[in-house]
């Protein structure tokens, strides 16, 4: 026996394709027969599955549990939660592996599994291991037990661990993701007054998407922290390892900001310390690092990708400019957005400024939001190294962390291929309108010259 996952399905650091067309529940069991044998080959026997909210996700969990008890892997079920309780459980529990089924931010109709082995993020050249042993039916056969356990209340303790922050008045903004009921738990837990929005876990998401790294997903929270007059407010992803902030005046804060914010606190007691950022982040994000004392680290963009780069070189603190957050100070080192917002509110006692203080005294740029325009999957990666080619050409100044990130007089731009979606991403960041202006046109002509119109 063997099966066969359609090629797009199979992403840098997660799997993920749209139900009924590139995903069915015969990959899910696929997918656990394959990652279960990695894991039985490397001497674990038990694997803990977590789903979230999204309307498919019972039907890929059973399969994908039927896979994985069919190669003798004992499973524990942990039922519905966000994704960061899936990694406390992987983290804490007697268990050799991770499986989330999750679409993350993506459309209601796409959904995905995000792995993790022996406490360590499973992706990359890994993932197309999965593929190619599933195409050869190299699976171990067994028969392995089900545990069933709740975990919500001792994820959720773990939350606020030592917590020593202040009575903050907050907006919490669920999206109708996978981090409500958690959500509703934690709020209980800490000192202050909370407002919940959209808490109940709901896959039609009636309310707004939930990916609050897009300004219009915060309408909601803006309107509510505005209405009440809060100290500021939080919003969340689908599965909750995202966090989107607005301060008391109901400005946006973008992830790459927050890291700078994190940044201050955490280099205080770890003065020189390296912080990792992706390469879509803030030129003013790396030198307010340098500045704080601390090491920049420009990495690849991809949660996987920067929790290994941490762990590589021994980083407290790392993010993602769409709002991913790692601690490694006093937590595991996970993307965990619930912790993300109870750190802010510790951050608060500690530098004893308000969010909107803090905002007020970042450093200012003109800069772009993700740009994110369709491309072909099987035109994406090559139209990146067309415009390295010309680039390389004609001897520009850039990067090639992730695609091309490339440095002119005015300030910045990037080009990257999409690992989640059918798409490019760009960005561009100057000190002045007129320099952005000339940046954007710039990436303009590269893309016209391979073909492709950014959509503005």
């Amino acid at each position: 026996m063997s099966h066969r996952f359609d090629p797009t399905l199979l992403r840098d650091y997660d799997l993920r394709g749209t139900v009924g067309k590139t995903l069915h529940a015969a990959d899910a069991w696929a997918l656990g027969r394959s990652f279960g044998t990695v894991v039985r080959r490397a001497g674990g026997r038990r694997i803990a599955v977590g789903y979230d909210g999204r309307l498919s996700s019972p039907m890929l969990e059973a399969a994908l549990v039927e896979g994985l008890v069919a190669t003798g892997i004992d499973v524990l079920r942990i039922g519905l939660g966000p994704t960061p309780m899936l990694y406390h459980a992987e983290m804490t529990g007697d268990v050799d592996g991770g499986v989330q089924i999750t679409g993350s931010h993506n459309p209601g109709d796409q959904n995905g599994f995000k792995l993790v082995h022996a406490h360590a993020p499973f992706f990359g050249a890994d993932i197309q291991r999965l593929g190619v042993m599933a195409a050869t039916g190299d699976w171990i056969d067994g028969a392995g037990q089900i545990e069933t356990v709740a975990i919500l209340d001792a994820y959720v303790a773990r939350l606020v661990e030592g917590f020593d922050g202040p009575a903050c008045r907050i907006g919490w903004d669920a999206g109708n993701g996978a981090a409500g009921q958690a959500v509703e738990q934690l709020v209980k837990l800490l000192p202050g007054e909370h407002h919940l929005l959209f808490t109940q876990i709901d896959g039609h998401f009636p309310n707004h998407h939930p990916d609050p790294s897009l300004d219009r997903n915060l309408a909601d929270l803006r309107t509510l922290v505005r209405a009440k007059s809060l100290d500021f407010g939080v919003a969340f992803d689908g599965d909750g390892d995202r966090i989107g902030v607005v301060d008391g005046q109901g400005r946006a804060i973008a992830g790459d900001q927050l890291l700078g914010l994190f940044a201050e606190d955490v280099l205080k007691n770890r003065p020189g310390a390296p912080i990792v950022a992706d390469v879509k982040a803030s030129q003013t994000l790396f030198d307010r690092i340098a500045a704080l004392g601390g090491r920049p680290d420009m990495w690849k963009t991809g949660h996987s990708h920067i929790k290994s780069r941490m762990k590589q070189i021994g980083s407290p603190l790392g993010g993602e400019t769409t709002g991913h957050l790692f601690f490694a100070d006093d937590h595991p080192g996970y993307d965990d957005a619930l912790y993300a917002a109870v750190r802010l509110i510790r951050l608060v006692g500690a530098l004893g400024r308000s969010v909107t203080e803090m905002v007020d005294a970042l450093p200012r740029s003109v800069i772009t939001p993700e740009l994110r325009f369709p491309v072909a999957e099987a035109r994406k990666f090559a139209v990146i190294e067309e415009v390295q080619a010309r680039l390389r050409d004609a001897g520009a100044d850039m990067c090639l962390i992730d695609g091309v990130r490339v440095r002119r007089s005015e300030g910045w731009w990037l080009l990257r291929a999409s690992n989640t979606e059918a798409a490019l991403v760009a960005r561009a960041e100057a000190a002045h309108e007129s320099g952005l202006a000339r940046l954007l046109a710039d990436l303009d002509s590269q893309l016209a010259s391979s073909g492709v119109t950014r959509l503005a």
